[in-house]
């Protein structure tokens, strides 16, 4: 095994997940609401969207890139959509005066809905592309074996990333109120409302 290549993907993994855009802000408000393991969970699901991006880059699909980057307005829609519907159900959202149980339900809904909202980002493939071009990935002589190391990277830094946000972020729960917390949710929702609506406005570029 590579490590090298491994602990480069960790880095670009953890890199590309860090700046805090609508997963971050939506992860931040689920742990708030429901607890670290909730919000580790929604931050897992952007993980594997990421890694799936990574994969589509690293192994050179060119014919699933070109039909993501091809079908980016209708997707972008779709996603823009869903970040207003996000928006607006935190903002009326009552929060949870104890964290929730770690039902399978509940975090199965955490994981898929940010799976699938990371997905309708398919630009982020473009991210990534231009990042393993840059490593010396866009070859077809690169091996399989060395492209799935830095894949598996990418997801084991953005799941890094995660966990310490979640965790971070849990240790601050036990210090605020109902109160508090119902303005966090306010707070949380305009924020993804916004990226929504600028998600949409983009596609009437």
């Amino acid at each position: 095994m590579d490590i090298h290549l491994l602990l480069r993907g960790v880095l670009l993994g953890f890199a590309i997940a860090a700046p805090v855009g609508p997963i971050g802000v939506l992860c931040i408000r689920r742990t708030l609401a429901f607890g670290r393991i909730t919000g580790l969970v929604t931050g897992l699901g952007a993980a594997t969207a990421d890694m799936c991006y990574g994969a589509v880059a690293a192994f050179g699909l060119a014919a699933v890139s070109s039909l993501l980057i091809s079908q980016q307005h209708w997707i972008r829609l779709i996603g823009g959509a869903f970040l207003c519907y996000l928006g607006v159900t935190t903002i009326l959202a009552r929060p949870a005066s104890a964290a929730a149980s770690a039902r399978s339900g509940g975090l199965a809904a955490a994981y898929t809905s940010t799976l699938a909202l990371t997905l309708t980002n398919p630009l982020t493939i473009l991210s990534f592309a231009a990042i393993f071009a840059g490593l010396g990935f866009a070859s077809t002589s690169t091996s399989y074996v060395s492209a799935a190391l830095l894949v598996l990277g990418v997801f084991l830094g953005s799941a890094l990333w995660w966990l310490l946000l979640s965790t971070s972020v849990g240790l601050l729960r036990q210090r605020l109120d109902l109160a508090a917390l119902r303005w966090v949710n306010r707070l949380s929702g305009m924020m993804i409302l916004g990226f929504g609506v600028f998600a949409l406005a983009s596609t009437l570029r």
